[in-house]
């Protein structure tokens, strides 16, 4: 299977919103709002508007890949710290916080009906892709590690350390049982 990536943005929305949309709001309804500040909103609705309202604005960044019939069936939502200010394991992560990152890598999604297909492979380098041409840095990311253990998938989404990994990252710190800070520096394109 071949795929495609482009960044999210007006251009982009609406296969975007089709494939939140095709999956009843994504994780409750969430629209990919749970790292952002307005994470607290309720409501589909208002995190759907609130989501196209940081798009217009260019305050939200993800990888989109799509099929071959051009559909989205996956991303990697990214941004800098203030525009993703929500972490996991944020009590633990705060008693020896690493060096603030440029950018910091929060979830992944892709389709149920086309896991295990690379999808969030081609979403993550599609991600530092975007991130090289933004300038590159340092980026960050809170990953489970799934070596030896059937993790369901609802603590995956943020993908697997060993997926960061094989992109070059490193592990720094444990955060929780299985959760790991993993980074690595992006060279500017």
């Amino acid at each position: 299977m071949s795929y495609t990536i482009q960044p999210l943005n007006a251009s982009t929305w609406i296969a975007f919103a089709e494939l939140v949309e095709r999956n009843h709001g994504i994780f409750g309804g969430c629209w990919c709002m749970g790292y952002h500040p307005e994470r607290g909103q309720k409501g589909s609705d208002s995190r759907r508007t609130v989501k196209h309202d940081r798009v217009r604005t260019d305050q939200t960044h993800a990888a989109l890949v799509f099929d071959e019939d051009g559909l989205v069936q996956g991303w990697c939502q990214y941004g800098s710290p203030d525009e993703l200010p929500a972490i996991k394991h944020k009590r633990e992560y705060d008693k020896d916080a690493p060096p603030r990152p440029d950018w910091r890598i929060t979830c992944f999604y892709v389709d149920p009906k086309h896991r295990g297909q690379g999808i969030a492979r081609a979403a993550l380098e599609g991600a530092l892709g975007q991130i090289s041409q933004a300038g590159g840095g340092l980026v960050e990311a809170i990953s489970e590690m799934t070596a030896d253990r059937q993790a369901p998938g609802r603590f995956l989404f943020s993908a697997t350390v060993e997926l960061f990994e094989q992109f070059g990252f490193t592990r720094n710190r444990q955060v929780g049982k299985h959760a790991w800070i993993v980074s690595r520096v992006v060279d500017p394109a």
